[in-house]
């Protein structure tokens, strides 16, 4: 196989790792080889400039928002959710995921991102309470990190 037919089969087999955001796995396949698949993409995303960061984070979709009530989701995004219960709200627990996703928005400037399928919808309830508290800077990094928990599970899937 030739060096662009490996790079287009990486980019085919990763891309859609991240949340509308292929870029990070286009940029990956310009590095590799890694040692660590995950670490190597988590990389692309410590090195990408603040705005990019930003975007990465605005891609995804808020948790039981309107994408979800839509249909609009990505398959990954749908499955994830549904794991955490959030395909089966009660009228009172949707109307709380809507008021802190918007006071969260309104806040932060981009939607509260956290690995759903490592919680349940008590825990994401409560970490949307507590990471309220939180400043715009520790809210940036601590979504990156969810992301890099998201993918990592994803990988799970498709290695």
């Amino acid at each position: 196989m030739t060096a662009i037919a490996e790079r287009d089969a990486f980019i085919a087999r990763y891309g859609a790792l991240f949340e509308h955001s292929p870029w990070v796995v286009v940029r990956a396949a310009a590095r590799q080889p890694f040692a660590s698949l995950h670490a190597g993409l988590m990389q692309v995303v410590h090195d990408a400039t603040p705005e990019e960061q930003l975007s990465l984070i605005r891609a995804h979709p808020e948790l039981a928002g309107k994408a979800a009530v839509d249909g609009s989701l990505t398959e990954a995004s749908a499955a994830e959710q549904a794991s955490a219960g959030l395909d089966r709200l009660t009228q009172d627990e949707f109307d709380r995921f809507h008021a802190l996703n918007s006071a969260y928005a309104a806040k932060f400037g981009f939607p509260f991102i956290l690995c759903v399928r490592l919680t349940d919808k008590a825990g994401i309830l409560a970490a949307m309470e507590r990471r309220l508290g939180n400043d715009r800077e520790a809210e940036i990094a601590t979504a990156l990190e969810q992301i890099g928990e998201i993918v990592r599970l994803r990988l799970e899937l498709v290695a």
